[in-house]
């Protein structure tokens, strides 16, 4: 079955990126051609074969580039012109960047703080405002209220620091939390337009095991399984009309 649409990726590392994509590249779920953002070209193409290892027939393609508006730039533009994803329609982007950083706060610099904001949030923005552009492109810019129809999904993968910190993660509260501002005010100013705007907050570990989900942690809900939350995304893609903004994520065993 040839794909409906196109999801971007950014952010497609070993667990949960691979579970997210897997799901929806799949036939069964989504059925979305993918395309794949990561800064190491080794670990997209480890990502891409576990993906094709459980969905043979997936149209799965590899771009490297960092958050940097140059790089993005260049990556939206060649996934634009890739023969594989041609007249397909972006449905999906998915900024699911992974960011940490803990030192104590009075030996912080000032360029390590304002360089973790650049990098994540500022990434983050500069992704947003390409998605955002490309669903206009591809769908129109006619409001849901005139009769346009639903543009595309922006989801921000986030964490319980987007909501809360602890000591010695100024830096890592500073940006998650920014990055959750971003949502939220871009879902005000274009949920109206038809573009769904979702932050996830994913508490709890990930794992990926090839697409199975019968290891005793994931059973019994000590972690979460990187398929599953594939599947939420794969919910959030799909809905219209009703909008979930924000949808909390964690294993069942996880503390509050």
């Amino acid at each position: 079955m040839p794909p409906t649409g196109l999801a971007i990726l950014i952010g497609a590392g070993p667990n949960t990126g691979t579970g997210i994509a897997r799901i929806l590249s799949s036939p069964s779920y989504s059925n979305l051609a993918v395309a794949l953002i990561a800064r190491s070209k080794d670990n997209l193409s480890s990502v891409k074969s576990t993906i094709l290892k459980s969905n043979p027939q997936s149209t799965v393609e590899c771009f490297t580039s960092d958050t940097s508006p140059k790089q993005l730039d260049s990556a939206f533009s060649e996934i634009k012109s890739h023969k594989s994803f041609a007249n397909l329609p972006l449905k999906a982007a998915i900024y699911s960047v992974k960011h940490s950083a803990k030192k104590p706060f009075l030996e912080e610099t000032h360029g390590a703080f304002t360089k973790a904001m650049d990098e994540y949030v500022g990434g983050a923005m500069h992704f947003a405002q390409l998605s955002i552009k490309r669903f206009f492109e591809d769908n129109g810019k006619t409001s849901l209220a005139d009769g346009g129809v639903k543009k595309g999904t922006l989801i921000f993968t986030g964490t319980l620091g987007a909501l809360r910190t602890n000591a010695e993660y100024s830096s890592y509260g500073a940006s998650r939390a920014s990055v959750r501002m971003l949502a939220q005010g871009l879902a005000k100013e274009y949920s109206a337009l038809g573009v769904h705007v979702a932050h996830t907050i994913a508490n709890g570990r990930i794992v990926d095991n090839g697409g199975g989900e019968d290891s005793h942690e994931v059973k019994t809900g000590k972690w979460m399984s990187a398929d599953a939350v594939g599947r939420e995304y794969a919910h959030l893609i799909q809905q219209d009309g009703l909008y979930v903004h924000e949808l909390d994520l964690r294993p069942a065993q996880e503390k509050f």
